[in-house]
Order: structure tokens, then sequence, then C-alpha cells
């Protein structure tokens, strides 16, 4: 049985420790303990009965309310969530992106190209004096969200955009 942990978002890989910890202290019947990066605040736990969550969970830092959200969680929910996401499928021409390695760390720049078969991305550095178009390996880069709502621009960490209905 699978059940949903509510814990402090930030704070589930410290979550999964203290309670890897306490469960083999205790010698309790749980047989694995999951954080998925998608899913933030909470952390998936798999154990005989909600019994020994419960035992496992009582007193640790870091969970929220009562603990346990809703009740178990079957395994035909969890498929979006556990299955792996090609990441060139994920980038699109247009969005805005940050740098998380080489020499231009840091920066945000705007997708202008997508090769998927060398997985390379040509991006536009847009806080540089000069807009010149680099190309980089697609792994060197995270997307950064952004939040649409019907056709009208909305803006989520200054990135602003307008909806487009093909994606």
């Amino acid at each position: 049985m699978i059940f949903t942990i509510r814990t402090t978002v930030g704070q589930e890989s410290l979550v999964v420790d203290i309670l890897a910890h306490k469960i083999k202290k205790e010698e309790l019947n749980v047989y694995s303990i999951s954080v998925i990066p998608g899913l933030k605040g909470y952390v998936l736990i798999e154990a005989d009965n909600e019994i020994t969550i419960q035992r496992a969970i009582m007193n640790a830092s870091h969970i929220k309310g009562r603990g346990i959200v809703g009740g178990e969680v079957k395994i035909s929910e969890l498929g979006g969530l556990l299955e792996a996401k090609p990441l060139m499928k994920s980038i699109k021409e247009g969005m805005k992106v940050e740098l998380i390695s080489g020499p231009f760390k840091g920066e945000k720049a705007k997708v202008l190209r997508v090769n998927d078969s060398k997985e390379e991305v040509t991006v536009e550095l847009l806080e540089a004096a000069v807009k010149i178009p680099v190309t980089i390996h697609a792994e060197n880069i995270r997307i950064i969200k952004e939040w649409f709502f019907l056709g009208k621009e909305m803006s989520l960490n200054g990135w602003s955009k307008r909806i487009d209905w093909r994606r």
C-alpha cells in the first residue's frame, strides 16, 4: 500500500533521511520511501498498512498536518509522475531558459532553435549587451516555468508570454 505524506516544501530529502533512520531503528514494515522531483512538498511511502506509517511519521520533524494525505494511492495514479519525459520533447522555440553550466552559468536566455538529433539548443542571451546566438548541449539548460491564463499575458519569475494553444 502506497501513501502520500505531506512535508515542508524543500525538505523532502531530509524527511526521507529522518524516516529511514527511524524505520530502521524501530524495525517497521516499510518497503520504500520515494521523493518524486515534480511533486514538491510530498513523499510517497510504501508499507503494509496505514498504522505502520503513522508510527513511522509520529513526532518526525517537517511533517505537515496529520501527515497522511487522503488515503491509499493506486499505482495507476502515479503513472504520470513516474515516467521519464525526454528532455528534447519538452524544449520548444521561444521558451525562456536558464543556463546551469559553462561560461554563461546563471544567465537567462531565449531558445532560438532546437536540434533533436544532436541534442543541442541554440539560445540568445537576454541580458547580454550584444545578442549573439550560442549553441549549447540541452542538458546545460533549465526551463523557466511560465504561467498562462486565457490569452492574457501572465508571468512567473519575471518572464511573460502569450498563450500558444498549439503546444
